[in-house]
């Protein structure tokens, strides 16, 4: 694993040690980014699943401003802060051990709002669309935002989905991929 461009480009990652989470291939990353960037001018970034780091520390290589990891699993927070080490990214961070649920609700008491949400959960623990739901109902992705989410390509999720539509749809092999902006209206 490592940073694609950027920035960071080129620099090696590590991966959460054991089997509880799955990292996105480079092949995957690149893919991603080239869907919804490929490069950025600011803005501030949530990795809601963050495992390695790699989406959020992505984003950051390729010009987001500032970045939230949030993991539940202790193994994976210890990873996301050898790689930020790695790649000397200390401020404009912040690193959280949590669940997804109760990480937005923190959001929500801080009035936080994001331009791009990466949600790349367990794929056996699907629970994209109630957290779509929730980011659409509390307004917590900015009018232009962009939500990526990283899925099993046998998971087909909603075209629309509270005040999100999806906007594009890849699949590569046993991975999905769809993204999501808020609707926009006709004029």
């Amino acid at each position: 694993m490592r940073v694609v461009s950027g920035q960071y480009k080129g620099m090696q990652l590590k991966a959460v040690p054991g089997k509880s989470t799955r990292p996105t291939t480079d092949k995957v990353k690149e893919a991603i980014f080239n869907m919804i960037g490929p490069y950025f001018d600011g803005g501030i970034a949530l990795d809601l699943f963050a495992g390695s780091g790699g989406l959020g520390i992505e984003s950051l290589s390729r010009g987001v401003e500032k970045a939230i990891f949030v993991d539940l699993d202790s193994k994976a927070i210890h990873t996301v802060h050898e790689n930020l080490r790695i790649c000397k990214i200390e401020e404009d961070v912040e690193v959280y051990r949590n669940d997804a649920e109760r990480a937005l609700k923190a959001i929500m008491k801080r009035e936080l709002q994001f331009d791009y949400i990466f949600l790349d959960p367990p794929y056996k623990k699907q629970q994209l669309v109630k957290l779509l739901e929730i980011i659409s109902q509390q307004r917590l992705l900015k009018q232009s935002g962009i939500i990526m989410c990283e899925h099993s390509s046998d998971i087909q999720l909603p075209t629309l989905c509270g005040d999100l539509e999806q906007v594009k749809y890849e699949s590569y092999g046993i991975i999905a991929v769809s993204i999501y902006r808020y609707i926009v209206p006709n004029e």
